[in-house]
Parts: C-alpha cells; sequence; structure tokens
C-alpha cells in the first residue's frame, strides 16, 4: 500500500495488503478492507466504508457530497460489501437525513459512469451496466441486472432476480423475478433463465408464472388479483416476496403491453 505519488490521509484505515495506485485521493473518515485495490485518479471522500476484495477502477468517486439541496452538512456514509467491482467513472454518494447511507452491496458490479445517488440501497448480486443514472433513494433488490443507460427515478422500488432492458425509462416499481422492457417499461415475463441459473426449481419457476398470469393476465385489479393469488397459490416464500411488493408499492408497479409481447411460459 505505500504509494508515494498517492495522497492517503493518515487517519484512514486502510488494510495492510489494500493496493492503491498512483494519484488517487483518500480522505480522512474512510475504511477499506483487506485484498481491496483501488486504481489510479480515484477519489474516496469520507464517510466511505469499503468491504474486503474490492475493485475500484479509475476516475470512481465515492462518498462525495449528496446532489440534493436539502443537504445541510449532516454526518453520512457510502457503504460497500465485500467483493464488488465498481467501474471507471462511476459515482456513489452518500447519504442524507433520510437513510443516513447509501449502500451497495457484496458480489455487485457496477459499470463504468453509473450514478448511484444519496439514499439509494442496491442489494447483493446486484449487475449495473454502463451509464445507468440512479436518482436518490431507490431500492434494488438482489441479483437483479439493470441495462445499460437506463434511468431510475427517485424512490423507485425494484424487486430481487429482475432483468430490465436497457434504455429503460423506469419510472414505476418492479415487481420481483420478472423482466421488463418497452416504453412505457412494461412486464414482459418472468426471468426463468435468470432463475434457472440461481438455483430455483422448475416448479418454484412455474409458481412464480402463474401468480403473474393472475396479477397481469387476468384484468382483474391489484387488489383482487392478490387475493386470488392468495386464495389459490400455495404460500412460499416467493409468493409472499410478490403479494407484499406489490401491496407495499408506493408508486405502483408497470403495468403489461400488449397481452402477444408478454412471455408466459
Amino acid at each position: 500500500m505505500n504509494q508515494p505519488l498517492a495522497f492517503i490521509h493518515p487517519n484512514a484505515k486502510i488494510a495492510k495488503n489494500v493496493v492503491v495506485e498512483p494519484f488517487t485521493t483518500i480522505h480522512n473518515d474512510v475504511e477499506i478492507g483487506e485484498g481491496t485495490w483501488i486504481g489510479s485518479n480515484v477519489t474516496i471522500f469520507p464517510g466511505a466504508r469499503i468491504g474486503k476484495n474490492c475493485k475500484i477502477y479509475p476516475g470512481a468517486v465515492i462518498s462525495a457530497e449528496p446532489q440534493d439541496l436539502k443537504f445541510a452538512g449532516e454526518y453520512t456514509t457510502v457503504e460497500i460489501g465485500d467483493n464488488t467491482v465498481v467501474r471507471e467513472c462511476a459515482t456513489i454518494n452518500r447519504g442524507t437525513t433520510d437513510r443516513l447511507k447509501t449502500v451497495v452491496g457484496s458480489n455487485c458490479l457496477i459499470m463504468a459512469y453509473v450514478h448511484v445517488a444519496h439514499d439509494c440501497v442496491v442489494g447483493n448480486g446486484v449487475v449495473i451496466a454502463n451509464s445507468v443514472q440512479i436518482a436518490g433513494h431507490v431500492k434494488i433488490g438482489d441479483f437483479s441486472i439493470i441495462g445499460g443507460s437506463s434511468a431510475i427515478r427517485q424512490f423507485a422500488h425494484i424487486g430481487s432476480h429482475t432483468m430490465i432492458s436497457g434504455g429503460s425509462l423506469i419510472r414505476k416499481d418492479v415487481p420481483p423475478f420478472i423482466k421488463a422492457a418497452r416504453e412505457p417499461l412494461s412486464y414482459a415475463g418472468v426471468n426463468s433463465i435468470g432463475l434457472r441459473r440461481r438455483g430455483f426449481t422448475m416448479e418454484t419457476i412455474s409458481a412464480i408464472q402463474e401468480i403473474y398470469r393472475i396479477i397481469y393476465l387476468s384484468r382483474l385489479n391489484n387488489s383482487e388479483a392478490l387475493d386470488k393469488v392468495e386464495l389459490e397459490m400455495p404460500a412460499t416464500a416467493e409468493r409472499d416476496e410478490i403479494i407484499n411488493f406489490v401491496r407495499n408499492s408506493e408508486r405502483g408497479i408497470i403495468r403489461t403491453g400488449s397481452a402477444k409481447n408478454v412471455e408466459i411460459s
């Protein structure tokens, strides 16, 4: 870690085997875990908590002040889990009084030019492709994949195991286990390939497909559809996750496009 061409504040807590490349700046009140590599020309501001075995590529800026006019200098942080990769020129801003922190989980890939704004919570195993712009207070569930150049509105909630096509404008909540595409962003079927890769059984995937047939293709409103799901579908962790997500959605969930464009198999 002894890099004379980098500035590392003497009070920063950096594990002994962290590699810091030249021309990087690490400020006070920063913690970096074992095995992490910090590339050249990275700026890490106070409040950053970076886990073990991460890779932060050149030009990234971690824990800068939030771009929020209500921010009044309160003490907040950015927390990044273990084994996460942050690619070139990505920016992850610290929180505000809403959550007091911005969180990116473990085993994530944050590609180049991604912006993660204040108070976002990104789960584990998430892939966010190049140039995705994420506004403040957004939640992204575990193992979601966000296609490149998408834009996510503030306070939106994206469920776990979702796949969202590139160039999407995400204005409403996206329920778990599904694919979303087109403009306006619409339900495009269950993310069956992704679920199989994650070890979900065909029986579980079939049950998820039946739940979304009821929600999206039965012409019932959300309340009626959820009542029907509870009545007809066996209780499982996946069923309950979907029900809770839809019931607790504050912005409302995305809807379906034309039925001919929905994959239900």
